[in-house]
């Protein structure tokens, strides 16, 4: 969206309304073509698996007693997630997607939907190309029912129908866009688990960045974020999600798409200023490292000092 819709990101192309839906398509068959070619070639030989990482947000309704507001939350994820993983795991775009976009289509007067389709063989060619599901999860939103005019042109944005809101009593440390619900990533994990049949799970990105442009290396913010969101993992696992592996995101800070150096993720700060580009832990550091040593969280009268 942001690379072939509204150019913000590489290759910084301004496709308008169909310029996102195209490009999914073709990552979509893309994958599928991979996973075959792992699938027929190497996988008696390696014993290897092939997946696909997605990054998601969560919908919550605003009003969860609000049928309205309970679909708009939904079409907030399916048009997120289930985008890239209904046809993978299911064999075709969400319905709720095929019918939205393909409803603002015609109301802009175009004779298809800027929506592209499957054909039956590529359906059944993408239908369980993935061996497992990468998940990278952020933040989470309030989601209500929104209505845009018919006279917008058709996007990604509009095409859903809904806007969204924050608590402004959530912790937002970093970007402007993240905040800390570490709630939503267990509700957005049992999601995954109904919708595509309990599939294994990698979370491969999760973290948070800071404003802060000094070596700020007291970053408890960050031990808290990490502490939410990894108990929730651990309670989803109780509901019986297939978790198998967590990646925090990330080790270093690092350059971050179109915000460059700006937004620092890492559990080390790095000094770019420096041709050397030295490094220094924060104290995210060592907490994760306590972790990880542990593999989970550790009984404190265990830890090492």
């Amino acid at each position: 969206e942001k690379g072939y819709e509204t150019g913000e990101h590489a290759p910084g192309l301004k496709l308008g309304g169909c310029g996102a839906y195209k490009a999914a398509h073709h990552i979509i068959k893309t994958h599928a073509k991979v996973w075959h070619s792992y699938n027929n070639t190497w996988r008696s030989e390696q014993q290897g698996m092939v997946g696909i990482s997605l990054t998601s947000g969560w919908g919550e309704p605003v009003d969860p007693h609000s049928q309205t507001d309970r679909d708009a939350a939904e079409r907030y994820v399916q048009f997120h997630l289930g985008w890239f993983a209904n046809p993978i795991f299911r064999g075709d775009y969400p319905e709720i997607m095929k019918n939205y976009v393909g409803r603002k289509s015609a109301q802009q007067g175009l004779g298809t939907s800027g929506l592209p389709t499957f054909s039956v063989q590529e359906k059944t060619y993408i239908k369980g190309t993935s061996d497992f599901l990468g998940i990278g999860h952020f933040t989470t939103r309030y989601v209500t029912q929104k209505s845009f005019p018919f006279l917008q042109a058709s996007s990604y944005h509009t095409d859903r129908d809904l806007a969204e809101l924050v608590d402004p009593n959530w912790p937002a440390p970093g970007s402007k866009w993240l905040y800390s619900v570490p709630w939503g990533f267990r509700r957005l994990l049992n999601f995954i688990k109904t919708q595509y049949g309990n599939p294994l799970i990698y979370v491969t990105e999760n973290g948070i960045s800071e404003k802060v442009q000094c070596t700020q290396l007291c970053d408890e913010w960050r031990i808290e974020y990490l502490k939410g969101y990894i108990n929730e993992i651990l309670k989803a696992l109780n509901d019986g999600v297939n978790v198998k592996g967590y990646t925090a995101w990330s080790l270093l800070d690092k350059f971050e798409w179109n915000k460059g150096f700006s937004e620092r993720f890492g559990f080390y700060h790095i000094d770019f200023k420096n041709k050397n580009k030295p490094r220094y832990p924060k104290a995210s550091a060592d907490y994760y490292k306590k972790i990880i040593s542990a593999n989970g969280f550790p009984n404190p009268r265990e830890v090492m000092s």
